[in-house]
C-alpha cells in the first residue's frame, strides 16, 4: 500500500511536464518528415473525456497547429509503419520526458478509418477499425510505453494488405495510465495521419465510433496499475486482420510519397545509371544517383526528391 501511494506522489510530481505527441510517420523506413501529413497540436497535453470529440482526433482543447498540414501520405497496402512520438514539436530532446515521461505507463493503439479527403476538416461520424494494439506484457511487466521510451519514440505495426485501396485517417494512441484508478484519470494522447493507400484489396472491417469505444469503467479504462497485475484488457475492439476472403492485391510495388512540400529525404539505393525503375527515385537536391528512368519519366516530387512515375 505505501509503495502504491509514493508511486502515485512520484507521478504528480511529473505528469505535469509528461506529455507527448505523434509527429512523424515512417513508410517502409522512410520518415515523411515532422508534422507532415499529421494534425499535429501546439499544446501536448491529454484528453481525459472519452465522451467528448476530442478524442477522436485531438485538435480541440488542443488546437492544432496552424496551417494543418495538407499533406496526404501515399502508404503500399501491407507497408511497415512506425508512429514516432516526443514530448514536444521540437522533436528528440533527449530529456528525461521525452519521448514522454517513463511513469506514464499503458498501451498503444492505432486505427484506420476510410474518408473521401484525408484532409477533410469534419472527423466527426468516421468509422473507425483497430490495426495494432500492444500492452502489458505480464511475462516482464513491461508496457507498450515501456518499449516506446526504449526505442526512443517509435512503434511499429504493419498497415492490412487486404483494405480497399483510397483515402484514409490513422489514428494512433497512447493511453497513459499512471493516475487512472478513478475516472476521469486515464490520460489520451492521439493524432491523426493523412494517408493514400495504394493497391490493397476489399475487405470490409467491422468498426466502431469515436467518441463511444471507450466508456470510463472500462477495466482497460479505470485501473490501478501500481496492484499486481495478471493481465490488462486493452479498450476498444479487437484487432482487425485479413483473412483468406479479403481478396488483398499481391502485385503492389508502389513506394510511399508524400503529396505535398515536405522536408523528408528518403533514404533510397539507386540503380544503375539509365535503369531507374519505377518509382524509384532519380533527383532531388544532394541526389547524386543516377537520373535516368527505366519507363515512364522523372517527376519532381520536392525540392528532395524526384520519383520515375
Amino acid at each position: 500500500m505505501k509503495l502504491a501511494s509514493l508511486a502515485a506522489l512520484l507521478f504528480l510530481a511529473t505528469s505535469s511536464s509528461a506529455h507527448t505527441i505523434f509527429q512523424n510517420l515512417w513508410v517502409n523506413g522512410v520518415d515523411q518528415g515532422r508534422g507532415v501529413g499529421i494534425r499535429v497540436p501546439n499544446y501536448n497535453g491529454p484528453i481525459e473525456n472519452v465522451d467528448s470529440n476530442d478524442i477522436i482526433c485531438n485538435g480541440g482543447i488542443n488546437p492544432y497547429r496552424q496551417p494543418v498540414s495538407t499533406a496526404v501520405i501515399n502508404v503500399p497496402a501491407g507497408a511497415d509503419l512506425t508512429a514516432e512520438w516526443h514530448h514536444d514539436l521540437n522533436g528528440a530532446t533527449g530529456g528525461g520526458s521525452d519521448p514522454v515521461d517513463p511513469s506514464h505507463k499503458g498501451p498503444i493503439l492505432a486505427y484506420l478509418a476510410k474518408v473521401n479527403d484525408a484532409t477533410q476538416a469534419d472527423v466527426t461520424g468516421l468509422k473507425w477499425f483497430k490495426i495494432y494494439q500492444d500492452g502489458l506484457n505480464t511475462a516482464t511487466g513491461k508496457w507498450a510505453v515501456d518499449k516506446l521510451v526504449d526505442n526512443k519514440g517509435k512503434v511499429s505495426f504493419k498497415l492490412p494488405s487486404c483494405i480497399a485501396p483510397g483515402q484514409y485517417l490513422l489514428r494512433v494512441e497512447l493511453i497513459a495510465l499512471h493516475s487512472a484508478g478513478n475516472y476521469p484519470g486515464a490520460q489520451f494522447y492521439m493524432e491523426c495521419a493523412q494517408i493514400n493507400v495504394t493497391g490493397g484489396g476489399n475487405a470490409s472491417p467491422a468498426t466502431v465510433s469515436f467518441p463511444g469505444a471507450y466508456k470510463g469503467t472500462d477495466p482497460g479504462v479505470k485501473i490501478n496499475i501500481y496492484q499486481a497485475l495478471s493481465g490488462y484488457t486493452i479498450p476498444g475492439p479487437s484487432v482487425f486482420t485479413c483473412d483468406a476472403g479479403s481478396n488483398p492485391n499481391p502485385g503492389t510495388t508502389a513506394q510511399p510519397t508524400t503529396v505535398a512540400p515536405t522536408t523528408a529525404v528518403p533514404t533510397t539505393t539507386a540503380p544503375a545509371a539509365g535503369t531507374v525503375p519505377q518509382w524509384g527515385q532519380c533527383g532531388g537536391q544532394n541526389y547524386s544517383g543516377p537520373t535516368g528512368c527505366a519507363s515512364g519519366t522523372c517527376v519532381k516530387v520536392n525540392e528532395y526528391y524526384s520519383q520515375c512515375q
